[in-house]
């Protein structure tokens, strides 16, 4: 399984493989066609209530990581269909978040190597 976090504001690279969106919003000052962007599924995304909770606060991280993975849970299917696309080539998890050590996107991809 190949996947890599990368930042929507790097430019897109042919190596990026399918270039996933997994931010709820659409990142600020990004126009659709530079993102490149393969597949946007929102239901992967910290639901509203729980990023406006979390943040992106330190002292938060170890309980909104419990939070965000039972959100997870009710995505098998997705989840599923994201890990295929992982063995089957490279993809790169695409986001605007700007802290490299506290953000959903480590944990999800935490949960997509799981087996």
């Amino acid at each position: 399984m190949n996947i890599q976090i990368k930042r929507v504001y790097a430019a897109a690279l042919a190596s990026d493989g399918k270039r996933i969106l997994v931010d709820r919003l659409w990142p600020r000052g990004i126009k659709k066609a530079d993102a490149k962007i393969d597949l946007w599924p929102k239901d992967i995304t910290p639901s509203t209530e729980l990023r406006k909770w979390y943040a992106h606060k330190p002292e938060h991280w170890e309980k909104f990581q419990q939070c965000y993975r039972a959100e997870l849970h009710s995505q098998a299917e997705l989840l599923q269909q994201i890990r295929q696309m992982a063995e089957q080539e490279k993809i790169s998890l695409i986001t605007a978040a700007k802290s490299e050590n506290y953000n959903h996107v480590i944990v999800l991809k935490q949960v997509l190597e799981e087996r």
